[in-house]
C-alpha cells in the first residue's frame, strides 16, 4: 500500500516521501516499513506501542488511533508530524 511520509521522516527512505508497505494492520505495516528502512517505526512508535504524541496517522483520510487497525491493499496511509519550535 502506499503510505506517504513528512518530510523529518525523509532521512529514513533516503529522501523518498512515498513509499510502498505492507501489512494486515496497521502496526504490522510499521514493522514492515522498519525492516525496508530501519529506525522509521520508533519515530512514529513509542517505547509502549502507541503512536507518539507529535504524529498523527490517517487511513484513506481517517485518523487512526490504533495500532491494531485492519489494513487492505488499497489502502492509503498518511504520516503527518507536527511542527514545534519557538
Amino acid at each position: 500500500m502506499k503510505v506517504r511520509l513528512p518530510s523529518p521522516l525523509a532521512d529514513y527512505t533516503a529522501h523518498r516521501r512515498e513509499v510502498e508497505g505492507q501489512g494486515a494492520t496497521l502496526a504490522e505495516l510499521l514493522a514492515d516499513l522498519d525492516r525496508t528502512y530501519p529506525g522509521i517505526r520508533f519515530r512514529i512508535i513509542d517505547e509502549q506501542e502507541r503512536i507518539r504524541p507529535h504524529i498523527k496517522i490517517f487511513v484513506n483520510r481517517e485518523q487512526a488511533r490504533s495500532l491494531a487497525l485492519p489494513l487492505y491493499a488499497s489502502d492509503e496511509v498518511l504520516v503527518i508530524a507536527a511542527l514545534s519550535g519557538g
